[in-house]
């Protein structure tokens, strides 16, 4: 079964990206929407966890909520993907099934 992870609440606030990875299996997705995007920004202390998870995981961003946040293209993470609203539903309608970290 395929799970999409959803994370809309920044890493520096929040623990539910490393909740995420911790429960996560090998092979799953992982979509950061809202303010779950900063954890995709390099040179932060959240970065080496998203980098090791990134091994076992795929890791999206949504662009949108990139932008809205001040965040370029260039301010990410090497091999995180990045996904319109169209690729958003596209990832959900892939996956077996979505959670939410909150």
């Amino acid at each position: 079964m395929t799970v999409l992870h959803t994370v809309n609440k920044s890493p520096f606030e929040k623990d539910s990206l490393d909740t995420c990875i911790a429960h996560a299996l090998d092979g799953s997705t992982v979509l950061l929407i809202e303010d779950g995007v900063y954890a995709a920004t390099r040179g932060t202390v959240v970065e080496p966890r998203v980098r090791d998870a990134m091994q076992r995981m795929n890791f999206y961003v949504l662009a949108n909520d990139c932008k809205a946040r001040g965040l370029g293209e260039d301010t990410l993470i090497d091999g995180i993907g990045r996904v319109d609203y169209g690729g958003f539903v596209d990832l959900v309608t892939g996956h077996d099934s979505v959670q939410s970290w909150l």
